[in-house]
């Protein structure tokens, strides 16, 4: 049993028809449940065209519940990209295959010169990033990394390409605590549109992947989709639904939610959906609405101006000083981007905008110890 099992019962038109013909009144009635009651037809309502004039309503009750569940606080983390190699070919990434590209993959070296990097920002929890190539940066590679990490990061994230329940095992314990694996879109044709050649067009294989992190006892796990692929109300709904079902089967994961917009990049191509600034608040909210428990994060892809006005209505966690390129902190800024940035931002600068606006600034997830494992192993705490 799998989330694939349930996706198979959902039809993308029937959902999206679904949506379309939602009114005011089951918006009404979606924002009169209990928190962390409302069903997935509720969620389809407060995502609908019916429910933009509810807007500062569903605004004042995101920020309440999560107020309420996370304090006045907001997580930082950067992501560090270990390598641009990837054997997919994908529309819609800079590091697809078919990309005329120099390619690098950081040394130990390397890697520890970019944490380093990190470190000075003030980072205390750090995204591990890479292209999907299991052959250059499988796990005794990402065994390396987490292990030059450990010493000086309080938690380590994941963003690769989806393995074995055995593998996810065994990285856990070198320190992984979270990863993130998003399916891009939930539409099966659109995915093949898009996900050319490579592992990546597995679209069943991506699909089990959180199933896959669940039950090897992954800390937290990340969903989403990549918005502007298909219809981002009804991606949306496959997300929600898609979440619903893993906070049920495997109960003892955290969870979080990120909403990437496309970004200009390499090989750029044509969002077949758009979606406002005004959408994508009407989609957080949605989110914190149907889960007062899950994490919600807001990247650097987003501005500015949006990341500091709509970070208080269900927001729990922020990138900054974001570096899309392997190396792109100290060892070779140069390289490129797997995605243009748009909030330019140091860390510090993020974290005083945080501050003014009453929140708390959270530099790391968890503390070493919460995974088993100290950060300074007793060998280090003597040479220290």
């Amino acid at each position: 049993m799998s989330f694939l099992d349930a996706y198979k019962k959902l039809d993308w038109k029937e959902v999206s028809g679904s949506i379309a013909g939602k009114t005011e009144s089951d918006v009404k009635q979606a924002l009169s449940r209990p928190s962390g009651k409302l069903s997935l037809s509720d969620f389809a309502a407060l995502v609908s065209t019916s429910a933009a004039p509810y807007l500062e309503e569903m605004a004042a009750l995101s920020h309440r519940l999560t107020v309420e569940r996370f304090g006045f606080t907001q997580q930082m983390y950067a992501p560090l990209y270990l390598s641009n190699v990837c054997s997919n070919v994908c529309t819609y990434c800079g590091f697809s295959a078919t990309n005329r590209i120099p390619r690098k993959v950081l040394n130990d070296l390397e890697i520890s010169q970019e944490l380093r990097a990190l470190k000075a920002l003030g980072m205390n929890h750090v995204l591990f990033v890479t292209g999907e190539a299991n052959k250059r940066v499988g796990v005794p590679y990402l065994q390396r990394a987490f292990e030059l990490a450990r010493r000086d990061f309080a938690s380590i994230s994941m963003e690769v390409q989806p393995l074995e329940q055995h593998e996810y095992e065994a990285l856990i314990p070198s320190g992984l605590s979270a990863v993130l694996v998003y399916q891009e879109t939930y539409n099966r044709e659109t995915y093949a549109e898009h996900h050319l050649s490579g592992m990546k067009k597995n679209f069943d294989y991506r699909l089990e992947t959180p199933d896959r992190l669940g039950r090897a006892g992954i800390k937290k796990i990340g969903l989403g989709a990549l918005y502007g692929l298909d219809d981002w109300r009804v991606d949306s709904f496959y997300v929600a639904a898609h979440l619903k079902y893993m906070e049920h089967t495997y109960w003892k994961s955290r969870y979080s939610l990120s909403f990437p917009r496309i970004r200009p990049h390499e090989g750029d191509v044509t969002p077949k959906s758009v979606m406002t600034d005004r959408d994508l608040v009407q989609l957080i909210c949605a989110c914190r609405l149907l889960s007062p428990e899950v994490e919600l994060s807001l990247s650097t892809r987003e501005s500015e101006h949006f990341r500091d006005h709509v970070h208080k209505l269900g927001i729990t966690s922020m990138s900054a000083g974001s570096k899309t390129n392997p190396g792109g902190y100290d060892v070779d800024p140069q390289t490129l981007e797997q995605f243009e940035i748009s909030d330019e931002r140091s860390p510090s600068e993020v974290a005083s905008m945080l501050k003014r606006n009453g929140y708390e600034v959270v530099w790391k997830d968890w503390d070493a110890t919460y995974d088993g494992f100290a950060s300074v192993t007793p060998a280090q705490a003597l040479e220290a």
